[in-house]
């Protein structure tokens, strides 16, 4: 493959995870750049492995998902060579951000991830969080994997009532 598109690609990616304040999933990233039809998914999947790879980006899996960060030295690539991405893209970008950041945010604040544990039962770990601060987690230990799939996916949908019920009952 030819590497300037390549890294067009990879500087497209950092510029993104740059202008946001929160980590991003693969997913997010991959709705921007496959709506704008800068590449198709699978190179996108490329160029993410090769920037966590050489350490530009933060790769961390939570069950179905894998949020990205940049890195300081990601924020120093992407300085000397920012120039490299039209006015065009970077502007697309910023509307796109400006456009979706609190459903963006939203997503990434609720997490859930499980696990099994070392009496073969399955452990869901769930975290809503705001601007890196934890509001809470909650662990519930379940006896199949299938409930702890479901567990993590109910959390996505009902976090914010779970949460305004607990806060509450305990305030």
């Amino acid at each position: 493959m030819n590497q300037e598109p390549m890294t067009l690609y990879k500087l497209i990616i950092l510029y993104i995870l740059d202008r946001v304040s929160f980590p991003i999933s693969i997913a997010q990233i991959s709705d921007l750049v496959l709506e704008k039809e800068y590449t198709g998914f699978l190179t996108l999947q490329q160029a993410v492995s090769e920037l966590s790879e050489t350490g530009l980006i933060l790769s961390k899996s939570l069950a179905n998902r894998t949020q990205l960060q940049i890195t300081a030295e990601g924020r120093k690539t992407l300085s000397y060579f920012e120039n490299r991405i039209s006015d065009a893209i970077k502007e697309e970008i910023r509307e796109y951000l400006e456009k979706h950041e609190l459903e963006m945010r939203d997503e990434s604040s609720i997490q859930s991830n499980y696990y099994r544990t070392v009496n073969g039962e399955f452990e869901a770990e769930l975290t809503a969080s705001d601007k890196e601060v934890n509001l809470i987690t909650i662990r519930l230990t379940v006896p199949t994997e299938e409930l702890a799939a479901s567990v993590c996916g109910n959390w996505q949908r009902c976090s914010e009532e779970v949460y305004a019920y607990l806060t509450a009952k305990l305030f």
